[in-house]
């Protein structure tokens, strides 16, 4: 298994998982591209000591940039989680 500090890269706080956190107890959090459900449920239970009750996962392809010029870009692919938490736990993201 990975190092946990590796699979969770950081909280995704936007507008949507806002909601997603008030309405259904779910956190939102960019993850390692090779991690699978398994590997960030136990990560997030072991690194906040939270009850996680299920994992959803979606995969982002980067963006091109600078389309105008020869020599374009791409944003860096990245991996997203949902994360719902079990009823009375909630995760203080401030």
């Amino acid at each position: 298994m990975k190092d946990l500090y590796q699979i969770i890269r950081n909280v995704r706080l936007s507008e949507k998982a806002t909601l997603l956190q008030e309405m259904n107890n779910e956190v939102t959090l960019e993850v390692d591209r090779a991690a699978n459900k398994l590997e960030i449920k136990k990560a997030v239970e072991q690194l906040f000591g939270k009850k996680v009750i299920g994992v959803r996962t979606a995969n982002y392809a980067g963006k091109l940039r600078r389309k105008r010029r020869p020599d374009a870009g791409r944003t860096s692919q990245w991996k997203k989680a949902v994360v719902r938490l079990a009823d009375g736990e909630s995760l203080d993201l401030n």
